[in-house]
């Protein structure tokens, strides 16, 4: 199996176990993690995808939650990439 066919069972799978309906896809989510480890450092990319997932609950969740979470992790992480 290919690496995006695993990814995509793999969420697919979880989802389903967690019984969530994600409002992102794994490749925005991957997507963060990508921006954070390379911006900030590697181990912060579970952190930010988790801390942005755990705003956006908080926040009510859905799409928006989501999309504004990740929005502002994303932006904080150029922005250190650009002054370290």
């Amino acid at each position: 199996m290919a690496d995006q066919q695993l990814i995509d069972h793999w969420w697919a799978q979880l989802c389903a176990e967690l019984d969530v309906d994600a409002p992102a896809t794994p490749d925005v989510v991957l997507d963060l993690a990508a921006t954070a480890a390379h911006e900030v450092v590697r181990p912060a990319a579970p952190l930010t995808t988790f801390l942005v997932g755990y705003a956006a609950g908080l926040a009510g969740g859905g799409e928006d939650a989501v999309e504004r979470a990740r929005a502002v992790a994303h932006l904080l992480a150029q922005r250190h990439g650009e002054s370290a």
